[in-house]
């Protein structure tokens, strides 16, 4: 690979707005793409995948490079020298690789991958609350997978077609799907490309949506005709699924704090051809005590830690604190204990998270039923990313029983 300059210093400009101004990746590199019309899509999948990359990497190429946050731009690129030493890429001849030490390099890359907070580029604290939530084996399993690159897997929107339909149309257009064994629903790309610009998806007639995330709306057990509730809704890629799964038929209510989310939620229900869903921004808790003892199924897609979908959002390892950590778990609590209400009897509800520590999951969901003794747990399920090889999750179903 011969590294362009243009490309280079679009990564080094967009890695200073993320490490030093606290700006979210996937935002700064959506603008960097835009950066020069002339650049074809190898050209801009370098920037988007150099910049993950490096962010996805900073402690262990900061520590290699012998830098020090905050970084200024010579040191930002000398840490791209060491990605670049590390990919066995060519130096060009540029007055910012001068005296680039590259056997130097690989020799600190060697000595630093023998420790694990390094080599997985993790906070220490971050290090520290893994191993003593999950243990050290099963710990140092699931942060590797969780630096893997997310492969893009789709969802079939079955209100709109079936699975051999949009697989044949994404086929006439080169983009080569498979089949996922226990996903009904999944496609997954076998290359990465960007499917948001097809007809089929200007359509409704896919999302993007990783297979883990898939198996949240299935596990509520959902039949058309029936009210259900999705507490927290966000952009709906879940309630979506649940209205494809319910056949259009019955109520989705969906909530939640932010209106701007659920304004996107009504775009996206409106391309999809999702019409039973209505929806209600929380705005006092009224619109919570409405629905009490209304809904056969809740589903409460709990805020969280997001550790579990770092593969996709490698920026959260340098962004999240362990006081934020200790913060969402009593907002998961208060969450699970308000929003279970919804419940009436005989009904049933999912609680959800996309992380992988048992005290955002399963320490979580026994402290809501020793205090809640007209619930019970139906069965949960731990998705781990190592073991899957998708986002990690959790999810219990809960019923609340007959008066």
């Amino acid at each position: 690979m011969r590294l362009h300059r243009n490309l280079c210093f679009a990564t080094v400009d967009g890695l200073l707005q993320i490490f030093n101004e606290d700006m979210y990746a996937d935002k700064v590199v959506q603008q960097l793409l835009k950066r020069d019309k002339r650049w074809g899509s190898r050209d801009r999948g370098f920037v988007a995948e150099t910049t993950y990359d490096m962010v996805r990497w900073k402690r262990l190429y900061a520590e290699i490079a012998n830098v020090k946050e905050p970084f200024n731009r010579d040191e930002i690129w000398r840490m791209f020298a060491v990605w670049a030493t590390l990919k066995g890429i060519k130096l060009p001849d540029w007055k910012y690789f001068e005296n680039t030490p590259t056997r130097k390099i690989k020799g600190r890359f060697d000595e630093f991958s023998q420790i694990r907070k390094y080599r997985e580029s993790i906070p220490d604290w971050m290090d520290e609350l893994g191993e003593k939530e999950l243990g050290s084996d099963v710990w140092t399993k699931e942060i590797a997978a969780l630096n893997k690159q997310a492969e893009v897997v789709l969802r079939v929107n079955t209100l709109k077609g079936n699975k051999e339909e949009l697989k044949s149309e994404l086929f006439d257009l080169d983009f080569d799907t498979e089949e996922l064994d226990g996903y009904p629903d999944a496609l997954k790309l076998k290359e990465r490309a960007n499917v948001f610009t097809t007809e089929a998806f200007k359509n409704g007639k896919f999302e993007v949506q990783d297979a883990s995330s898939q198996l949240v709306a299935e596990f509520l057990d959902v039949k058309p005709g029936m009210k259900v509730v999705d507490t927290c809704a966000g952009a709906g890629g879940k309630t979506l699924h649940l209205a494809s799964l319910m056949e259009n038929k019955g109520q989705i209510i969906a909530l939640d704090i932010y209106a701007n989310k659920l304004n996107e939620l009504k775009r996206r229900a409106k391309r999809d051809g999702a019409f039973n869903i209505e929806t209600r921004p929380i705005e006092s808790t009224k619109v919570i005590k409405k629905l009490y003892d209304k809904a056969d199924r809740v589903l409460i897609d709990a805020p969280c830690s997001g550790l579990g979908v770092l593969r996709r959002n490698p920026d959260a390892k340098w962004k999240l604190k362990p006081e934020f950590i200790e913060n969402i778990k009593k907002t998961q609590a208060e969450i699970l204990n308000t929003y279970s209400r919804m419940v009436k009897p005989g009904g049933k509800l999912v609680y959800a998270t996309c992380s992988i520590l048992p005290s955002e999951n399963q320490d979580q969901v026994k402290k809501f039923l020793d205090s809640n003794k007209e619930f019970t747990l139906v069965k949960d399920k731990k998705v781990l990313p190592s073991k899957s090889g998708y986002d990690g999750f959790y999810m219990a179903l809960i019923e609340k029983k007959n008066k």
